[in-house]
């Protein structure tokens, strides 16, 4: 497992990275696949000081990304629950995988109704074509204003290529831009 570990805003000692490198080693029993782990740590002049510190990890496990996101106020605290988190969100994806390849059949310990209604098969049951027109940033915000959606995808001018556009839960907006890898 390749392990980057960045400051941002601030220098991190070489007891600081042995303590992440330590944390996130741990992560490889749980789910061996993982291929590259980033770490990044900033620190933030923020009025609160519960979140002073930074902590985020990106997992890469052939090419499923995992990535979780924690406010400390303590450098430790915030490296100790991200690491939390992240072995959270492990045993969430290990779980479903699990359940994926798992089905149901006879010869499997019999078929259970109840198991069958407990999730339902998800399906595509709409499918919607639509041009797009090149268009700004501003202009894709203002047509997902008039049209009332939370999401809206355009190509975009000055990048030339398809993106997202979406609603954030405080109010702003997040910008998707894929990019082919």
């Amino acid at each position: 497992m390749e392990l980057q570990i960045t400051g941002k805003n601030i220098e991190l000692s070489p007891a600081v990275r042995h303590y992440i490198e330590r944390k996130l080693g741990k992560l490889s029993r749980h789910l061996p696949n993982i291929t590259e782990s980033k770490v990044e740590i900033s620190e933030e002049k923020t009025k609160s000081p519960q979140q002073h510190f930074v902590a985020q990890v990106t997992v890469d496990s052939n090419g499923t990304l995992l990535r979780s996101e924690v406010r400390g106020a303590d450098l430790f605290t915030a490296i100790d629950k991200v690491v939390e988190v992240i072995n959270r969100q492990i045993e969430r994806y290990k779980g479903k995988r699990y359940e994926k390849g798992r089905g149901s059949s006879l010869a499997r310990g019999g078929f259970s109704e109840a198991a069958a209604e407990k999730q339902p098969l998800r399906k595509v049951v709409k499918v919607k074509r639509f041009s797009v027109k090149p268009m700004s940033v501003a202009e894709a915000i203002d047509q997902m204003e008039l049209l009332g959606h939370d999401f809206f995808l355009f190509f975009n001018a000055d990048s030339e290529g398809l993106n997202l556009l979406y609603r954030r839960k405080d109010g702003n907006y997040g910008l998707i831009e894929p990019e082919l890898g």
